[in-house]
């Protein structure tokens, strides 16, 4: 009866389009009352959620990511990607995926990705005579990248949710599947540019060259900060944001002077909106997950999804469809949350090191964020190519066929994910 209430609530005030932080308090609040348990206990759990020294982490990395929106970094990332790609057949198609390559190393946010590069290629590769769906589908599809390609902050909540993961580890687990993503996209973009003769990108001036690629390589240094930092174990990951948030803020305000210094105000006002929303439905999680855990939700789960069937490879491809499933009806933050301790051991059984399964999760939820019905990147998307989302997701099919390839190379290829962490986080 308890695991009814508890689940039973949380799917019908979803249904009812209740906020999702709210959900999770209001369903353990009621269960906890059926179960006798003090309000105050649910309470506490929330607040000892929030009590982990790495989530600090996470607003230096938001604050990172809006100085670094803000001050331009998205304009000039886009003209080193075309210094680099642009000239060949599709050549804005191809810097948008390689833009958001470099986007995803500063921002880690898909939204923050689609919204930046995406308000100045969308209207510009149309302009240019590339079809909507196409540009649409490559700008929302690469950005799934800015998940994966550290920093992420996701990670963080993932590392939080898991109970202690190394940070470091994820960031590199991380890097070589969002690198594979984006390089997957590539050959994509390429090829269906070719089919469909879409034009040859301008040549950038040889004058200008210099300035766009010391410009661009300021801007990307931040993320080499972050991730350098951490790696060699001079700094904790939350160190390492906090350098590199103060990076951020030299380089936009002192070097770059795209904004002045005021504008730090309303960067603070979206970091602190931000920040609200990400850690109100952390410590909300918190109390949800604990409820699962005393009503054993987690080893039902794990031991009905091993009894279906004793090979390992059938165990992943089922939790493989059921995070995509997920991934297509709730948002990124709050799966990982839930989805984690339930999953997770069902993962440790088969086989999976808690770093490989922490990098699937997010790969799989990173599509849902491009998926309807709640695919958030596919509006942001759809919006600024003003195109409906049935047309957009119609011309995301090849693109989905790609993300599933790479997810399943992950899936069953451990060492794409645990290559670097193995050799370079201790």
């Amino acid at each position: 009866m308890e695991v009814f209430i508890l689940i039973g609530s949380f799917v019908l005030l979803l249904l009812c389009r209740v906020p999702i932080a709210l959900t999770l308090i209001v369903s353990s609040i009621v269960t906890g009352l059926y179960m006798e348990i003090e309000p105050s206990a649910i309470i506490q759990r929330m607040v000892g959620g929030l009590n982990s020294f790495s989530l600090l982490a996470i607003p230096f990395f938001v604050l990172a990511g809006e100085i670094m929106n803000e001050g331009g970094i998205s304009r000039r990332l886009i003209n080193l990607s075309n210094v680099i790609i642009g000239k060949i057949r599709g050549g804005l198609g191809l810097v948008n995926v390689l833009a958001s390559t470099f986007f995803g190393g500063i921002s880690g946010s898909a939204v923050a990705d689609t919204s930046s590069v995406g308000s100045v290629l969308i209207p510009m590769m149309k302009k240019n005579g590339y079809d909507s769906d196409y540009a649409v589908s490559v700008t929302i599809s690469s950005s799934a990248q800015g998940v994966m390609i550290p920093p992420s902050h996701n990670m963080i909540i993932y590392s939080t949710a898991a109970g202690g993961v190394s940070v470091g580890a994820l960031f590199m687990g991380g890097l070589l599947p969002g690198l594979l993503l984006g390089l997957i996209l590539m050959v994509l973009t390429y090829a269906i540019a070719v089919k469909r003769n879409y034009p040859k990108g301008e040549a950038v001036q040889k004058k200008d060259i210099p300035r766009i690629i010391w410009e661009g390589l300021l801007g990307l240094l931040t993320a080499v900060i972050i991730i350098g930092g951490i790696i060699s174990g001079f700094f904790t990951a939350t160190e390492s944001a906090a350098i590199g948030t103060l990076y951020a803020f030299i380089i936009t305000f002192f070097v770059y002077r795209d904004i002045p210094l005021m504008r730090m105000g309303i960067i603070l006002k979206r970091t602190f909106k931000t920040l609200s929303m990400v850690l109100f439905l952390i410590g909300a999680s918190s109390a949800f997950g604990w409820l699962l855990a005393l009503t054993r939700v987690p080893a039902t789960v794990s031991d009905t999804l091993i009894g279906i069937s004793p090979n390992n490879i059938v165990t992943i491809l089922m939790i493989v469809v059921i995070l995509l499933l997920l991934g297509t009806i709730m948002d990124m933050a709050p799966l990982i949350l839930i989805a984690t301790p339930i999953l997770l051991p069902v993962a440790i059984n088969v086989g999976m090191d808690p770093v490989h399964f922490g990098v699937l999760l997010i790969l799989c939820l990173a599509i849902g964020l491009v998926t309807p019905p709640v695919g958030t990147v596919l509006f942001v998307g759809s919006a600024i190519g003003r195109l409906s989302i049935e047309k957009a997701s119609k011309g995301m099919m090849p693109f989905y066929a790609a993300m599933i390839i790479v997810l399943l190379l992950v899936a069953f290829i451990p060492n794409i994910t645990m290559f670097l962490p193995d050799i370079l986080v201790e």
